[in-house]
C-alpha cells in the first residue's frame, strides 16, 4: 500500500509535530501532504522545518498564499497527492499505532473503495476537558455497529434508526475512486459541515467497510482554540449551520438522477425539521401544516414509508 495523508494546517503551530509523526511512524505512508493555508501564528515556519526534516513531507501553499479553508486544502491535497490511497488528519489530531491494520487487510479485496474507524477524543489540557467534556466525553466517534456498504449512506441520514458516524480522521479512499466518483471533493462553499457533506456523497457513491470501530484509530485533539468546539456549545449556530448543510444535501439529491425517491423525500424532511426549528413561532404553525399535507399526499402515494430499512437501495 502506497498512502498519501493529506494534512490541512491553520494555525496549528503547536500541534502539527504530533500529526504529522503520527503518520510518519507507518511504513504504508507513502508521503504525508501539508496545506498550510495562510495560518497566523508561526505554523509555515513549523511545517517548512518538517519537510527539511523528512523526505517523506511535502508542503504546499495556494497558489495566491492566501486562506482559502480546510476544504479548498483537503481538495489541493488530493490533487497533488501520488499515492494510491487517501487518508485524512486533521493538523491538531493524531493517529494511533493501529490506524491502518484493518486497511492492510480490507483493501486486498478489489471491491474495497474505502474503509473507516473509530475516533476517539484528547483533551489538550484540563481547562480544555473543563470546558468542552460536555460536547466530547470520552467516547468514541464511530459506527456502532459493521453494516453493509449500501447501508453507510442512509444510515448517515439518520435512515437506520441509531447508526452513528465516522471522521474524516479515520478515513482511507483509494485514490482513483476518488477523482473519478466525486466531482466536487470538499465543498468549499460550506464553512461548517463540510466534513460531514463529503462523507454522504463519499458513502452513496463508493463502497465503504468498517474497519477497526470498536476502539479508537486516532484521537481528536480538544483545545481551547478549536473552532468546531467553540461552535459545538453556541445552541443557536447549530440549527442555522445544519440548515445550511441540508439544504445543500437537498439541492445535490434532487439533482442525482439515480436516487431512490423515498431517500430524496427523507433528505427533504431532515431539511424541513431545521427551517422549522429556526423559524419564527408564527410561522412554524404555517411551515408544520404545509409538511403535514405533503408527508399525508407523500404516505398515500407509497414514496414515503416510515420505516425506511425496507425501503433503501
Amino acid at each position: 500500500m502506497r498512502i498519501s495523508v493529506v494534512i490541512p494546517v491553520y494555525n496549528a503551530e503547536k500541534y502539527v509535530i504530533q500529526a504529522v509523526e503520527s503518520a510518519l511512524q507507518f511504513e504504508e505512508v507513502y508521503e504525508v501532504i501539508l496545506v498550510e493555508d495562510k495560518s497566523p501564528d508561526n505554523a509555515l515556519k513549523v511545517c517548512q522545518e518538517l519537510a527539511e526534516k523528512y523526505e517523506k513531507i511535502k508542503l504546499f501553499q495556494h497558489p495566491d498564499k492566501e486562506n482559502h479553508g480546510a476544504s479548498a486544502s483537503r481538495n489541493l491535497g488530493i490533487k497533488k497527492a501520488t499515492g494510491d490511497y487517501i487518508a485524512f488528519l486533521d493538523a491538531d489530531d493524531y493517529y494511533l499505532s493501529n490506524r491502518f491494520d484493518a486497511e492492510r487487510k480490507l483493501f486486498k479485496d478489489p471491491k474495497t473503495e474505502g474503509v473507516y474507524g473509530a475516533l476517539g477524543v484528547h483533551f489538550y489540557s484540563e481547562k480544555a476537558k473543563e470546558q468542552y467534556y460536555k460536547v466530547f466525553r470520552n467516547s468514541l466517534t464511530t459506527v456502532n455497529k459493521k453494516y453493509h456498504p449500501k447501508e453507510v449512506f442512509p444510515g448517515q441520514l439518520y435512515m437506520l434508526g441509531s447508526f452513528g458516524m465516522f471522521s474524516i480522521d479515520t478515513l482511507t479512499v483509494k485514490r482513483d475512486s476518488l477523482i473519478k466518483k466525486m466531482n466536487p471533493l470538499f465543498k468549499s462553499t460550506l464553512k461548517l459541515h463540510e466534513d460531514t457533506e463529503f462523507l454522504f456523497r463519499l458513502s452513496y457513491y463508493l463502497d465503504l467497510y468498517p474497519g477497526i470501530i470498536d476502539k479508537p484509530v486516532a484521537l481528536r485533539g480538544v483545545h481551547e482554540e478549536n473552532r468546531i468546539t467553540k461552535i459545538g456549545i453556541d445552541k443557536k449556530t447549530p440549527i442555522l449551520s445544519r440548515s445550511i448543510l441540508w439544504n445543500d444535501v437537498h439541492e445535490w439529491a434532487k439533482n442525482e438522477k439515480t436516487m431512490p425517491e423515498n431517500i430524496k423525500i427523507h433528505i427533504k424532511r431532515m431539511l424541513r425539521s431545521y427551517e422549522i426549528a429556526k423559524a419564527s413561532k408564527p410561522k412554524k404553525w404555517i411551515m408544520i401544516l404545509k409538511y403535514l399535507i405533503f408527508d399525508y399526499k407523500s404516505i398515500r402515494s407509497g414514496l414515503y414509508n416510515i420505516n425506511f430499512r425496507n425501503t433503501i437501495i
